[in-house]
């Protein structure tokens, strides 16, 4: 992703909202707003949105189960593939 190209001032945000949001949801790449030249806000869309956050979700569950292996917590593998499942099926379900 060339950064470079996804960055606008406020400015345009303000004049051409539209168009930047139409670009942000056709390109699935953020756009980078900026304020007195400097970052301050980012544009995306909806999907890519979602995705992310799903994304960090996952990762975040999957840093508890580090963790707690470390502690040596645990639980049968059965009960973890049940509780994935349940899991994902929740975050589809969003």
């Amino acid at each position: 992703m060339d950064l470079s190209k996804a960055i606008e001032p406020v400015t345009v945000l303000k004049t051409k909202s539209a168009e930047l949001i139409r670009r942000a949801r056709e390109e699935r790449q953020p756009i980078i707003i900026t304020q007195n030249g400097k970052a301050t806000a980012v544009l995306q869309d909806v999907e890519s949105y979602e995705r992310t956050r799903k994304a960090l979700l996952l990762l975040k569950l999957l840093s508890k189960g580090y963790r707690e292996l470390a502690e040596g917590k645990g639980m049968p593998h059965a009960e973890v593939e049940r509780l994935a499942a349940e899991k994902l099926r929740e975050l589809e379900g969003e």
